[in-house]
């Protein structure tokens, strides 16, 4: 607390402390955390472009171009070769150098393409809802605008990464959501009503601990039927993922009602006629609700991990589907690597996102309780 009183007028903004909400206080510490700041803003910024991959990608995820196969990162330019400032930025052409056992690219000068903003492109259906051919830049179908350059059938490797980042971001928050939902309930069983509810519980929550991960994921993941289509291998993965993150919440939610259920407010609600689920949900749950956001916040980088680790095994999400996982097959081999390295961005996005989280729950853990004078 006495950190939010640092640099503050000494009356009126003490006053406002005094009076504040717990949520205002928790925002107040939250904002004074910089890498949770920033990490916020990451976050932001890949799910804003996510969300709207079709409309940000330049190009479609599926389309090839054969002139263009393991074409290096072309970025776009404002000066151009002879010194001369553009205001609007440009890619020159490529050519391709074929040798006998590489395949190279060299920049064209003679040829520029102007990058357009709000362009019409390829059309695609905004959310399968909305269809549209307006994208954020676009530069003709025959300019090489590939930022992250292309994979070996051609295919831009920048829009391609922006769609993954739907399914890869959107998994670690159903995955959360499910395991919290699992982990609450049955922590909560174990907590409050303890005895042989509560040893039960916590046998299962032993076994499935002491089960390594990786190989029952694997497990459970090869049990998918081959013939299910894409929607159903991401839901059935999600599911998966989730079945096995729930243990370490039951646990901490089970602590926290054992330590609770016999507080003064517990048993004067309970005196008063009101109900165990009241009890529960309007009483106990509410009073640490900020440290499940935290311990949500802090959980989702582990179902992204998992995700990535069981498409790039190539036994989670297969293609045609388009996940960081999946997108990281392509750089399984020391050859593909050392021949095309842009091919291992999708794990650099993996890394940011897992470390964006990481700070952001670190804030938020810090933030959880606004009174302490750390």
């Amino acid at each position: 607390m006495s950190k939010l009183l640092n640099n503050s007028s000494p009356t009126a903004q003490k006053e406002e402390l005094v009076s504040a909400s717990h949520w205002r206080l928790m925002w107040l510490r939250f904002r004074r955390h910089h890498l949770a700041v920033i990490g916020s803003c990451i976050l932001f910024i890949l799910y804003f472009m996510a969300g709207l991959c079709e409309f940000v990608s330049p190009y479609d995820p599926s389309q090839r171009n054969s002139d263009y196969v393991l074409c290096g990162p072309q970025l776009p330019r404002f000066v151009d070769s002879s010194g001369e400032w553009h205001v609007r930025p440009f890619v020159y052409g490529v050519k391709l150098d074929q040798g006998e056992w590489s395949r190279t690219y060299s920049v064209d000068t003679t040829v520029r393409y102007p990058i357009h903003f709000f362009a019409k492109g390829p059309q695609y259906s905004l959310w399968g809802i909305i269809n549209a051919d307006i994208h954020l830049f676009y530069a003709g179908m025959e300019a090489p605008l590939f930022i992250f350059g292309t994979d070996e059938l051609g295919r831009d490797l920048f829009s391609r990464i922006l769609y993954g980042a739907r399914i890869s971001l959107t998994i670690g928050l159903i995955g959360v959501a499910l395991t919290f939902f699992i982990g609450i309930f049955l922590g909560g069983i174990a907590g409050y009503f303890s005895g042989w509810i509560d040893i039960s519980i916590q046998r299962i929550i032993e076994v499935l601990m002491a089960i390594p991960h990786l190989p029952l994921w694997m497990a459970l993941s090869a049990a998918l039927p081959a013939h299910w289509d894409p929607l159903r291998i991401y839901f059935g993965v999600t599911v998966i993922l989730s079945l096995m993150g729930w243990t370490g919440l039951a646990r901490v939610v089970r602590g926290k009602f054992l330590s609770m259920r016999d507080e003064d407010f517990v048993v004067a609600a309970r005196v008063a006629g009101t109900n165990e689920i009241q009890i529960i949900f309007k009483h106990l749950l509410p009073s640490f609700f900020s440290h499940l956001v935290t311990t949500a916040t802090l959980a989702i980088p582990g179902m992204i991990l998992g995700e990535t680790a069981l498409s790039f095994l190539g036994i989670g999400l297969r293609a045609p589907v388009v996940s960081w996982g999946v997108l990281l097959q392509n750089a399984q081999n020391f050859q593909a690597v050392s021949m095309a390295p842009w091919l291992l961005l999708p794990g650099g996005f993996v890394v940011i996102t897992v470390l964006a989280f990481n700070f952001v729950g670190d804030g938020m853990r810090d933030a959880a309780d606004p009174y302490s004078t750390n």
